[in-house]
């Protein structure tokens, strides 16, 4: 299976879109070849891959196809890039009954390990409650690591890092808390009025989150 990981998170609203879209404008610029895909039927989100990585973005979703017809989208598409990246939908584990046609069930299906983005906001160690309960509740979806979103401080960092550190789960890094990195909403997904990449976005990853451990995944 070609070489690539899955952005997911607890809930909706964790921050999963603004770090999955900021890592695909951040790789492509330094000149990989990123094939975005996206879990569930969403055709907003992958009009923003597209501006982002200049090739289409593919949806995956289990309850209108086969999982056979997945694995073919996913390695047809991703047959020619250095690096595929999927954003989830929801929270990991929501479907439409129970588990089933859920980002997980894509990451099961595609053998890929999951990133967690995880809203750090008003939390530390507490994090370990939560992140415990991900990782362990199915043995067949693989959370390879956790990227934190809304995250105060340096010390508010360190402080995520021994969570993961407990935890033996690999702490990519973070984005700190900013106003300018909020994302607009509205009814059926984002506002199409946001430009479609945000170049503090990409600084802030760029120097936050070690991107280059994740094209080994």
């Amino acid at each position: 299976m070609k070489k690539g990981f899955l952005i997911g998170a607890p809930t909706s609203g964790s921050g999963k879109t603004t770090v999955a879209r900021g890592l695909m404008a951040l790789l492509t610029g330094k000149g990989y070849r990123v094939q975005p895909f996206k879990c569930g039927p969403d055709y907003i989100d992958t009009k923003f891959h597209a501006a982002v990585c200049g090739r289409a973005s593919i949806n995956l979703d289990t309850f209108m196809a086969t999982p056979d017809h997945v694995r073919e989208l996913y390695i047809h598409y991703g047959a020619d890039a250095d690096v595929c990246v999927v954003e989830g939908m929801m929270g990991l584990f929501d479907g439409y009954d129970r588990d089933k046609g859920s980002s997980a069930e894509v990451a099961r299906v595609l053998g890929l390990p999951v990133v967690l983005v995880v809203d750090a906001k008003s939390a530390a160690y507490s994090m370990a409650a939560l992140l415990s309960g991900f990782v362990n509740f199915r043995k067949d979806v693989r959370i390879n690591g956790v990227i934190f979103n809304r995250v105060g401080s340096a010390r508010h960092f360190a402080m995520l890092q021994q969570v993961c550190e407990d935890l033996g789960i690999e702490c990519y890094g973070y984005l700190p808390k900013k106003a300018e990195l909020e994302q607009g909403s509205r009814y059926l997904g984002l506002d199409f009025s946001e430009k479609p990449e945000s170049k503090l976005l990409v600084e802030l990853l760029d120097k936050n989150v070690k991107w280059e451990r994740l094209l080994k995944l």
